[in-house]
């Protein structure tokens, strides 16, 4: 992982949650994008120490359940559960 790449996930992910409206847009999962930055941090998640992993987890609850918040299921995307729940979802088209 490259120097700063956590706090370039959040950044990006923050940046796609301050834009308004119930449904996140197509250009927020656009490369680099609230998926790219949600696989970063799945990453961090395995190779951090216990105590930063459990601080970073804590931060992940809260993205995830805002991005299943402001997303929905994609039955034709369940192939790609393997890289990721969020992977699964359905933006607004």
């Amino acid at each position: 992982m490259w120097p700063n790449a956590v706090a370039n996930a959040l950044s990006r992910i923050e940046w796609v949650f301050e834009q308004p409206g119930r449904y996140l847009d197509a250009s927020a999962f656009c490369s680099p994008g609230i998926i790219d930055a949600r696989d970063d941090l799945e990453w961090a998640m395995r190779h951090l120490p216990s105590g930063a992993k459990r601080d970073l987890g804590r931060l992940i609850t809260r993205i995830d359940e805002e991005l299943e918040r402001r997303t929905l299921p994609e039955p034709n995307y369940i192939e790609l559960a393997t890289f990721g729940w969020w992977w699964t979802r359905m933006r607004e088209r």
